[in-house]
């Protein structure tokens, strides 16, 4: 009904299993990357298993636009590989089903999974990233869980230092410690030294108890209450203790912080919010930076006159200087800069110093208050650009979606190798190389050294060609990693061309007739003739660029030699091996020779036409034999 063939239902059938478990385990790999980068902030923080589930979660789903590129890339090699290697990609050519027939399903599925994927980048993908980094700011701001070490010092705990010599993993209990509480600063501070000690959370988890036994306190009393002593010296209290509880603040709960924060930020907009914030954020660049024109213009410096900024009907703004009467102008004459050295010697030699350094004073500040100004704008700017980044990658995932496909469908129909583990190397192979393109061109669409969508749109448009290279070659059933092709491309380069190998065979099926040996020979000593004279003829310096006129001697020769390599005598396949595969000019002449030598071994005679006298002659020595 809805023009579903069978091959369409089996190449989807053959394709959706592979994509969807390759997906999956692309997604596990960079799950991995993503748990060993942040897992200094993870470990050692107490979190329970729901909040990681959730940040893990989240985290998979900013994984998305990575993984899948790479596993429709895996999934189509693997797919047309297998296709290859067992033949059945040849029984559906053969079948004349074209290359592009057989991905016709495959492309439906693709544009689907596109469109699908711009939906996910525009509505899922920024929700996902809001929460992620929440959680994640929300973790790296929990304190971490109190596991003390022994024989070393544990700061972890704000305001303290604490060292113990010795723990009970049993029961908890801790001995030998040595406590130093700065959390009321360093001129109040607290030694605790004590026998043994355990320590416990109060039951809302915001404060940690401590419970010691058999020690000794020491704690400066440096607060506003009490002075120094008669002799200057700080005041201190000693107490000993048999048994003792001290308290000290300690969060251990997880907190979760606001998500509209997160929210209003570029990664957390969809493709209409981004582009009202660049809007508001480039008329807020565009008017900031007309207000700092204007003050630069028209704000006077060391005395000068100022000027004032008009703008034309056409936009277009120029400066004039502001009237003024003869007083201000008299007023504005004596605050201008005159005779420099008549202005330092007019009230004594002495302020010539401190006049220049008013001036380098004044000079500084005003250069580094537009420095100031100048580095707001960069600031700003820098925000647009990653507004505009994050906007552009709304649209490069569905479209590398495409450009992955078309690679690797084709490629696996050329490479024909099914299984995991060639289509795996060519795979993370070209995908290192889109990671490279995309990481560069992205860091510079982000420092502004390249357009926004030149540098977002650059790891795609790079591996497009390719795709259409692949694509053109699968369709025309090229021999693109037939590595004879080229090793002899190769020796031709160099100048070293392959000579042929012929032997007299065993069994010969089809006996060489002299006539139509002849036929052939003639034929190939005609065309010989014909593209040396048209060489000749040519302009002596354009000699040597005659490859059009030599190409025709290829078929001929080809034929003298498919024909004759059929038979007995080693004469004759001995100078079939000197004829080359490829003709050149410069062989023309060698060609000649050995075509001549195999007319003499068939007994031809120029005077005498070849045909029915050859016969005739042959017949009158089978006579006389009889």
């Amino acid at each position: 009904m809805l023009g579903i063939k069978r091959l369409d239902t089996f190449m989807l059938q053959r394709f959706a299993p592979l994509l969807v478990m390759t997906f999956f385990i692309v997604l596990f790999i960079v799950m991995m990357q993503f748990l060993f980068r942040m897992i200094d902030d993870l470990v050692g923080k107490g979190l329970s298993f729901d909040i990681l589930g959730e940040l893990f979660f989240y985290a998979a789903l900013t994984m998305v636009p990575t993984a899948l590129p790479l596993a429709i890339l895996l999934a189509a090699l693997m797919v047309f590989g297998n296709l290859g290697e067992k033949l059945e990609l040849t029984a559906m050519k053969a079948a004349g089903i074209s290359l592009f027939r057989i991905m016709r399903p495959l492309m439906i599925l693709m544009v689907i999974i596109s469109v699908g994927a711009f939906y996910f980048q525009n509505y899922v993908l920024p929700v996902a990233q809001s929460k992620m980094w929440t959680l994640m700011f929300s973790v790296r701001q929990k304190t971490p869980e109190v596991e003390i070490p022994e024989r070393s010092f544990y700061d972890e705990i704000p305001g303290m230092n604490l060292y113990v010599e010795k723990k009970n993993p049993d029961t908890g209990m801790l001995y030998g410690m040595i406590i130093y509480d700065l959390s009321r600063g360093n001129d109040n501070a607290r030694v605790i030294l004590a026998d043994s000690g355990k320590f416990s959370f109060t039951q809302d988890k915001t404060r940690l108890f401590l419970h010691l036994h058999s020690g000794e306190m020491f704690e400066n009393l440096n607060d506003n209450s009490m002075g120094l002593g008669t002799n200057g010296y700080m005041p201190f209290r000693r107490e000993e203790f048999s048994d003792k509880q001290v308290y000290f603040t300690f969060d251990a709960n997880f907190n979760r912080m606001d998500e509209s924060g997160i929210r209003s930020q570029y990664v957390g907009q969809n493709v209409s919010q981004l582009r009202h914030s660049m809007d508001s954020l480039g008329k807020r660049v565009d008017s900031i930076g007309n207000i700092y024109a204007i003050d630069l213009v028209t704000k006077p410096y060391a005395g000068l006159p100022s000027r004032k900024m008009h703008v034309d009907t056409m936009g277009h703004r120029f400066t004039t200087e502001i009237p003024r009467t003869a007083e201000q102008k008299a007023e504005i004459a004596q605050a201008e800069p005159v005779d420099i050295d008549s202005l330092f010697l007019k009230p004594s030699p002495a302020y010539m110093k401190t006049y220049v350094q008013q001036a380098l004073a004044d000079s500084r500040r005003v250069k580094q208050d537009y420095e100031f100004r100048s580095l707001m704008l960069t600031e700003q700017a820098k925000l647009m650009r990653r507004h505009d980044i994050e906007l552009q990658r709304k649209f490069t995932l569905s479209f590398a979606i495409l450009v992955f496909f078309f690679i690797g469908a084709p490629l696996g129909a050329i490479i024909k190798k099914g299984g995991i583990g060639t289509p795996l190397v060519i795979s993370v192979f070209l995908f290192i190389v889109y990671y490279i393109f995309d990481n560069t061109g992205y860091k510079m669409a982000r420092d502004g050294k390249m357009e926004v969508w030149e540098g977002m749109w650059l790891s795609t448009v790079a591996l497009l060609p390719l795709g259409i290279f692949f694509t053109i070659k699968a369709i025309d059933d090229s021999a693109v990693f037939n590595s004879d092709a080229y090793k002899l491309a190769f020796n031709r380069l160099i100048g070293r061309h392959p000579k042929r190998s012929l032997e007299v065979k065993e069994v010969i099926m089809t006996e060489v007739e002299t006539p139509v040996a002849i036929e052939y020979l003639l034929e190939l000593r005609h065309t010989l003739d014909s593209v040396k004279a048209t060489v000749a003829s040519r302009p002596r310096f354009l000699r040597p660029f005659q490859y059009a006129a030599v190409r025709r001697v290829h078929e001929p020769l080809n034929a003298v030699v498919d024909y004759l390599s059929n038979s007995s005598d080693i004469n004759v396949i001995n100078l079939l091996n000197k004829y080359p595969f490829v003709p050149r000019r410069r062989d023309l002449a060698e060609i000649t020779t050995t075509t001549d030598k195999l007319l003499d071994i068939y007994g031809y005679n120029p005077s005498v036409e070849p045909g029915e006298d050859i016969i005739d002659t042959n017949d009158k020595d089978d006579g006389q034999q009889d």
